[in-house]
């Protein structure tokens, strides 16, 4: 019988660990790094309070276009998006792609490891629902 080295054996466990995670998720994001991203955000959204944009606060597991208090595009209401690391990597990428008629004019955000941070930084900022206004 033949042994692997412990070191080899660590090597093909990290490395089944990495294939099994799939890109955008917010355990592969840098939180530090997704929070200068978040700057870029300003302009039209806030963690606590509503914008031009919707508030973040509460983000995730809440269904696109259902915040009490914002006024979506019918588009965005029609959705039957639930927000998490899928479908916000998917609506950051190209906005307009994902949801035709939603009001969030922006580009998205091109490079999947900014997304992957972003996404971290959201779910991090966001996860303490009791301070959601």
């Amino acid at each position: 019988m033949r042994y692997l080295p412990a070191v080899a054996v660590g090597f093909m466990a990290v490395t089944s660990l990495t294939a099994a995670t799939s890109p955008g998720q917010a355990a592969d994001g840098d939180v530090a790094k997704g929070a200068q991203i978040y700057q870029r955000c300003l302009a039209c959204h806030s963690l606590e309070y509503n914008r031009s944009g919707p508030r973040h606060c509460g983000l995730f597991g809440r269904a696109a276009g259902s915040l009490p208090g914002f006024d979506y595009s019918k588009a965005m209401k029609a959705t039957g998006i639930v927000w998490d690391e899928p479908t916000l990597d998917r609506f950051l990428e190209n906005p307009l792609k994902t949801v035709p008629g939603t009001k969030m004019a922006y580009a998205g955000v091109k490079n999947e490891q900014e997304r992957t941070d972003l996404i971290a930084y959201l779910k991090h900022a966001t996860r303490d629902l009791a301070k959601c206004p």
